[in-house]
């Protein structure tokens, strides 16, 4: 299995400090005994206005790295999909435990820190997923969204009850208010998916900072380019950015076993835009000499018949 992921986390254009923070583990992890192919995917993102966000999402993503240390899950029977999603869901609920716990013994705030907490284990046919808050998990097929994980937000209830259109969601200025968060409440509900993956889909995980900022539709053409992960997460961030930047920015980007031709077309296209000019100008300096040189010739030549 070949995966191909970026990842970069961005302070935004308003925020003191970020709050934001993610993990990206492959198969060559060093003890890892969970899976053999594939890849861990976590993205967190601290409670602003909470005490210690940076320090919650910070923690959450640690006790999701630990899960590679855990035995793999037996053998799921055939038709049975959620082999890891056990797993999962009892590192979330650890992880909720201890930061909870922290909360009452260390922070004793009526803010307590919190934090959003996404987890993606990639395998080489399948992505297990758990959720809790409004981080988000898109999976992308030929440019388009197959499925997308549901947010924890004031406003995505308020779309699910019937009481606000997704067009009046994406523009409301409540969109930061999440109903569901790790560390804030002694027990945390996680919201988890098996998502069937083959050669050439892509994963996209986010902070809110990403989809407030940018709405699905100015999102997706930047996959129907043919980029590489390596170039749409900075493209992405930027597009935050030129939008507002009002918080922090996370972006995640796993193209599975993308096809050999489309690796070397992208590496060609990159390594093009990256040496470009200097090839430019090799191009143009050996043009120069060689007219250079015939100029010399054709003078010498014709000085020579006289």
């Amino acid at each position: 299995m070949r995966l191909e992921v970026a990842a970069q986390s961005d302070i935004g254009r308003r925020k003191r400090k970020n709050e934001d923070y993610y993990g990206v583990f492959d198969d060559s992890t060093p003890g890892l005994t969970l899976f053999r192919e594939g890849a861990l995917l976590v993205v967190a993102d601290g409670l602003g206005g909470h005490m210690g966000g940076e320090i919650a999402s910070k923690l959450a993503v640690s006790f999701a790295k630990d899960m590679l240390k855990m035995a793999p899950p037996p053998a799921a029977e055939p038709g049975e999909d959620e082999a890891y999603i056990p797993i999962i869901k009892d590192t979330i609920a650890r992880a909720n435990d201890n930061i909870y716990k922290t909360n009452q013994e260390v922070v004793k705030s009526k803010l307590p820190m919190g934090t959003t907490l996404l987890v993606a284990l990639v395998t080489p046919r399948k992505v297990y997923i758990g959720n809790v808050g409004d981080t988000r998990c898109y999976h992308i097929r030929d440019g388009e969204i197959l499925t997308k994980t549901q947010d924890h937000s004031w406003v995505d209830e308020q779309v699910q009850q019937g009481l606000m259109s997704k067009s009046e969601a994406e523009s409301d200025s409540r969109r930061n208010i999440v109903t569901r968060s790790v560390g804030v409440h002694p027990a945390v509900e996680v919201d988890t998916y098996v998502w069937h993956v083959v050669p050439g889909d892509t994963l996209l995980l986010c902070t809110d900072g990403l989809v407030n900022m940018c709405k699905d539709a100015e999102i997706i053409p930047e996959f129907r380019k043919n980029w590489g992960p390596a170039e749409i997460v900075p493209k992405l961030i930027a597009m935050a950015n030129d939008n507002g930047g009002k918080d922090n920015i996370t972006v995640v980007v796993a193209d599975v076993s993308p096809s050999a031709s489309t690796v070397f077309r992208r590496r060609l296209r990159a390594f093009s835009r990256k040496r470009g000019a200097g090839i430019l100008w090799f191009l143009l300096w050996v043009i120069w000499s060689g007219l250079m040189i015939a100029l010399g010739y054709f003078l010498a030549t014709g000085f020579g018949d006289k």
